[in-house]
């Protein structure tokens, strides 16, 4: 974590690899909650405490989002949010201890892409941040799967344009809409390890349910579908304190 208490830079941890998200609040023990907390879930994160540091940040590096608080001395945060949204296409959250629905408008309207009261529960902004970065993330260079290719796997053989998963005795498993997103992030990226952020980027929708847990269960329901074939559960693998792991090779049929 970087923490910024003024306008000088001050480095107390190395950033953990992931997203990286600015935030800004002039309140320090509000600084020191929220960057414990999102690096505990792999965000690098800077934080500092006005609209100078904050640029002295943002010249020095590049960030994924930004949770900027609106009630601050010196320049606040809604004339910072005008500044970033016409300069660039940084994603703002945006934290207020003035909740009314008037002030959550303007801040959207002004660019914001979320607006939560203060204070806020660290999980809440987790998920907000989750689903902010899954909305505004760049189209990966990686070639995604065709919509009408057929493709074998294991024994197993899908459709995906019609989305018909069949098994090695050729009986059709029905999966769920969440089911066969996750399958599908797994066909794109066989034989590698994926954090369970990972699998919500490649998989959920913008609606979906935000937390790491969703995605276990999530595995462990197509898993189960999965385990009639010739590798059993191991065709989903759990990776101890990193994630999962499709190791089947994936092949067109």
């Amino acid at each position: 974590m970087t923490l910024q208490g003024s306008p000088s830079i001050d480095m107390l941890t190395a950033n953990m690899d992931g997203s990286r998200i600015l935030v800004v609040d002039d309140d320090a023990d509000i600084r020191i909650l929220l960057s414990d907390f999102l690096e505990q879930h792999g965000f690098a994160v800077t934080a500092v405490a006005d609209g100078v540091a904050m640029d002295q940040a943002l010249a020095a590096q590049t960030f994924d989002i930004a949770v900027l608080d609106v009630m601050m001395p010196g320049e606040d945060g809604l004339s910072i949010l005008r500044r970033l949204a016409a300069s660039g296409d940084l994603p703002i959250i945006m934290l207020s201890a003035i909740g009314g629905d008037i002030d959550r408008i303007v801040g959207l309207e002004m660019g914001a892409e979320d607006y939560l009261p203060k204070p806020c529960n660290p999980r809440e902004l987790l998920a907000r941040v989750r689903t902010v970065l899954r909305r505004n993330r760049r189209q990966t260079s990686e070639p995604q799967v065709p919509a009408g290719q057929r493709l074998r796997f294991a024994g197993w053989q899908v459709d995906m344009g019609v989305r018909l998963l069949t098994d090695p005795d050729n009986v059709v498993v029905t999966l769920t809409d969440g089911e066969f997103r996750l399958l599908r992030a797994f066909i794109e990226h066989p034989r590698r390890v994926l954090s369970r952020d990972q699998l919500l980027d490649y998989s959920a929708g913008s609606d979906a349910e935000s937390y790491d847990r969703a995605i276990d269960v999530q595995v462990s329901r197509l898993r189960r579908k999965l385990e009639r074939g010739e590798m059993g559960d191991e065709l989903v693998r759990t990776i101890r304190n990193e994630g999962y792991m499709f190791t089947a090779e994936v092949r067109p049929a």
